[in-house]
């Protein structure tokens, strides 16, 4: 995928009646399925079962198996709850009949209330003054292992301005957290606030385990490391603009037990927050 018109089309469902779509997958770099292209693709089948007025508010959800990238996803979507001001939805992730992940979404009718937010960081570096993946490739491809020259030099429609690039020729521990600016590639004009939230729901699920992992980033990394989205949860505030960059701010309370906690907050470069997140993942050590 090389835009958001790309992007778009890929978490566009194909609707098969009776509350089941189904969808295909791109690879990002992984053998295995994308856990935010499941989770933006549950998002959009909850929605298409949703009355106009009534916009995501939250959603928690639980990667069950790996997904294969060769097989259609079948997306089951459950009418829990229309109530007053809410609707639940559940939806069921299907390959080959098998469960390989489960959401439960909950949207609400707009309403006025009281307002406080968490202010974003003021002392982080500025997009224009980081360089993005795609120029860590070009630029330092000869120093950098295989896998990780060989990841970034995929296209993707979202591009990543890590605050912080560490060295992996001499890694150190660093703080257990993680700031990314990110854009869109491409047009976002005349989005609804439906295909921004799932836009923004496949982007929550790049960067998130890597402020689990920065503590302890002297001796583990993605190549000794067995990484997989466990659990991930968000929470929507505001209605928001993909026209600039956004920050994506993570830290990590713990890992234990060969699982790592994420969560963080979605600002937009003007620092109004836009959404909060939370994953827990697999850390699990190699063997040698």
């Amino acid at each position: 995928m090389k835009n958001a018109k790309e992007l778009i089309a890929l978490l566009n469902l194909k609707d098969l009646g009776n509350h089941v779509f189904t969808g295909n997958s791109v690879a990002i770099g992984s053998p295995v399925v994308f856990g935010g292209q499941v989770l933006a693709q549950a998002v959009n089948a909850a929605y298409r079962t949703i009355p106009e007025n009534r916009i995501l508010h939250s959603l928690h959800s639980y990667f069950l198996e790996a997904g294969n990238l060769k097989i259609p996803i079948k997306y089951h979507v459950s009418e829990v709850r229309n109530g007053g001001s809410f609707s639940t939805r559940r939806v069921k992730a299907t390959q080959n009949e098998v469960t390989i992940f489960i959401l439960a979404a909950s949207f609400h009718k707009k309403e006025a209330g009281f307002e406080h937010q968490k202010s974003i960081k003021n002392d982080l570096k500025q997009p224009e003054e980081l360089i993005s993946w795609d120029e860590i490739g070009t630029q330092f491809g000869d120093f950098i292992p295989k896998k990780m020259k060989e990841f970034l030099s995929i296209e993707r429609p979202i591009e990543f301005k890590p605050t912080v690039i560490p060295n992996p020729i001499d890694p150190i521990n660093l703080p257990a957290e993680e700031n990314v600016w990110f854009k869109l590639k491409g047009g976002s004009k005349d989005l609804d606030l439906q295909k921004k939230q799932q836009i923004l729901t496949y982007i929550s699920d790049y960067n998130i385990l890597n402020a689990a992992i920065n503590p302890n980033a002297s001796k583990a990394n993605f190549n000794n490391l067995q990484t997989a989205s466990l659990d991930h949860s968000m929470w929507f505030f505001r209605e928001f603009d993909f026209d600039d960059w956004m920050l994506f701010s993570a830290e990590s309370p713990n890992s234990f037990g060969a699982r790592g906690l994420s969560k963080g907050n979605i600002f937009t470069r003007d620092g109004v927050l836009i959404a909060s997140f939370a994953q827990e993942g697999l850390l699990r050590p190699k063997n040698k």
